[in-house]
């Protein structure tokens, strides 16, 4: 096995039936919403909704470096498969983490077997923690419990079957900030058409308006998104990485194969480039493991930021290794998909700009 196979293989075997699925639906899951629906119950029968959560909630075990591992084996396939992976298992997260059991039990099961998608709704929570944005949803207190108003511009996995989703919302009271959540047939939520994207069409990105929804205490996930959020952010941007990780990989790897023949400088930079992501992925997973990015944000802010140019440099490296061959439609589409996936690890939130943001802010403290 060469150096380049070596350093890219993931942690993670996927079954055969799905990557089989995947890789004959790649171009069309980033093109087309036609496919939207069978995302998450593929993902789901493969066993993959389970991974890092305890056996005794059902799960397959492990923890949550194990799901960054099967996000970023999706992600070698399609980045909009991953994506949704990732707004699933994420809110699978908020739900290990949160002290409310009843809600955990209720929904933990469901959401593993992909009978009902999980859409994580909280990066206006994210922007908001780190001051960049105002809180979206306001919760205005009554005698059932909450009345929740207000919109979400950007959410990703909000399934047309039926999804639950994360918010912050403000409260109109003197309660602070908290999490709750909102499922798609409550009255009152209204989700657009999808968003028209350039890329990952198939992810059921949508808007979602809220308009006197009512939740009462067995849908607040955290009554205090300030105390919170923080705990829970090293897990949603580890799990977001899986998605660099694989994308990166997956460049990588097809660069490597199209230069070995070379052995120039090319194939020296590309093997140079997969070594160098693998120790940003030992990072990432030894940082997360540890707790450390729970109580210092900016180391993790960096490796974000890092991985996402290392997507970058890996589909160049892959263009030059392709040459005009990238260019030929009838050649190998999965170029020009991997090409327009690598333009959204940038801009997902937290954006790599917002990330900038918050580095010169610890810098400047």
């Amino acid at each position: 096995m060469s150096v380049g196979e070596q350093t890219t293989r993931s942690a993670v075997t996927l079954p055969a039936e799905l990557t089989d699925w995947l890789q004959a639906n790649a171009d069309q899951l980033d093109s087309t919403p036609e496919l939207a629906s069978e995302v998450v119950p593929r993902l789901a029968g493969a066993g993959l909704f389970a991974v890092g959560v305890p056996q005794e909630l059902g799960g397959s075990g492990g923890a949550t470096i194990d799901a960054i591992d099967a996000i970023a084996a999706v992600a070698e396939y399609s980045v909009t498969a991953a994506f949704v992976f990732w707004g699933q298992r994420t809110f699978i997260e908020y739900l290990l983490q949160s002290p409310n059991e009843a809600m955990r039990a209720r929904w933990i099961g469901p959401l593993m077997r992909g009978e009902f998608a999980g859409a994580t709704g909280l990066s206006n929570a994210m922007k908001f923690l780190s001051g960049i944005e105002s809180l979206q949803i306001t919760a205005t207190p009554n005698e059932q419990g909450w009345q929740l108003d207000g919109s979400l511009a950007w959410i990703t996995n909000l399934r047309k079957e039926g999804f639950i989703a994360a918010a912050a919302v403000n409260s109109a009271g003197e309660l602070p900030p908290a999490v709750v959540a909102f499922v798609s047939d409550g009255a009152g939520v209204t989700r657009s058409p999808d968003l028209e994207l350039m890329a990952l069409r198939g992810s059921n990105t949508a808007a979602v308006k809220i308009e006197g929804v009512q939740i009462g205490e067995g849908e607040v996930l955290h009554p205090n998104a300030r105390a919170w959020l923080p705990g829970v952010r090293p897990s949603f941007l580890g799990l977001q990485c899986g998605l660099s990780i694989g994308l990166a990989r997956a460049s990588l790897r097809a660069a490597h194969s199209l230069s070995t023949a070379m052995r120039g400088p090319l194939l020296e930079r590309i093997v140079g480039q997969q070594v160098a992501l693998e120790d940003l992925v030992t990072q990432l997973k030894d940082g997360v493991a540890d707790g450390r990015f729970k109580t210092a944000a900016a180391p993790m802010f960096r490796l974000r930021i890092a991985l996402a140019e290392s997507v970058q440099q890996a589909v160049m490296l892959e263009l030059q290794a392709s040459g005009g061959r990238a260019y030929l439609v009838d050649r190998d589409r999965s170029f020009a998909r991997r090409w327009r996936e690598s333009a959204f690890i940038p801009i997902v939130t937290p954006s790599l700009t917002q990330l900038q943001v918050e580095l010169a802010k610890h810098a400047a403290a």
